[in-house]
């Protein structure tokens, strides 16, 4: 496990995953949205040069399976898909208890980004993203990893959060 992709679907706690099994592990974590996005939510211009780079690196965990501009070259670099496999109810609950405490909090998420009371209408909202997203995400991860271009990939599916951290007490650091 030297390339790892944390996946899933918005809200299922990919960062907090990445970052942990970084620190478990001692391999480099990148959070792909703070490559994407500058404050205001504008694209960084390096985002798709700088994620070519990485994924040719010997070792790294990306918080994401990436857009559609970086997902394949992503799964073709990965040897393990983490897939926080997690049920619609508990997604949704976590993203309105998240996006609530951002917003009232003004929290900072990356290069100074917050949500806004007013994004919460909008369709990229992660909330309304999730709910959108739930059944089409799942079926696409299911059709790439049957598919035969990812058969070297090593999946670890976890189907709730306890499992996931049985999971990772269990991980021990990398070579």
């Amino acid at each position: 496990m030297r390339r790892v992709l944390v996946a899933g679907i918005t809200g299922a706690g990919k960062t907090t995953m990445a970052r942990r099994l970084a620190q478990a592990t001692g391999l480099p974590f990148h959070q792909l949205d703070e490559l994407a996005f500058l404050s205001g939510w504008r694209e960084r211009p390096e985002y798709l040069a700088d994620v070519v780079r990485l994924s040719e690196s010997e070792a790294w965990i990306f918080d994401s399976w990436g857009d559609r501009r970086v997902r394949d070259r992503l799964w073709s670099c990965a040897d393990t898909v983490v897939w926080l496999d997690f049920s619609f109810t508990l997604v949704t609950r976590r993203l309105l208890w998240r996006s609530l405490l951002r917003t009232t909090r003004r929290e900072q998420i990356f290069n100074g980004n917050v949500e806004t009371a007013r994004e919460w209408f909008g369709r990229d909202h992660p909330l309304w993203s999730a709910w959108a997203e739930y059944r089409p995400r799942r079926a696409e991860m299911r059709r790439r990893l049957a598919d035969p271009a990812h058969a070297h990939l090593h999946l670890i599916r976890l189907p709730s959060p306890k499992a996931a951290d049985r999971w990772l007490k269990a991980v021990t650091p990398s070579a």
